[in-house]
């Protein structure tokens, strides 16, 4: 299969890429190329084997929940850069009230 530089050009737009006229054509031979494989891909015949989402079998690795000590507040806040009221200080992520402000 072969695409045209139309083709390429339509492809760079949908990515908003500004492409110069060497990289089009270059994209337009490599982009070709692999729509070849494909092609060729395409011809196996796969009718006797099944859909499948995975490869191999998955399993969950699961392991019981048990209660066990942990560090005290103090030690696990003794090299916070920043803390209020116990708890980790920090900066909020997604903007909002308080966004630009240093929480120290």
């Amino acid at each position: 299969m072969s695409l045209s530089i139309a083709d390429v050009e339509h492809v760079a737009a949908l990515a908003r890429l500004g492409l110069g006229r060497e990289e089009k054509e270059r994209l337009r031979e490599q982009l070709s190329s692999i729509l070849g494989h494909i092609e060729l891909l395409d011809e196996i015949d796969t009718a006797a084997i099944p859909p499948t989402a995975q490869v191999i079998e998955l399993a969950n690795v699961l392991r019981p929940d048990e209660v066990c000590p942990s560090l005290p507040r103090a030690a696990v806040l003794a090299n916070a850069p920043r803390q209020v009221d116990g708890f980790f200080a920090v900066r909020a992520v997604l903007g909002g009230p308080g966004a630009d402000t240093d929480p120290s």
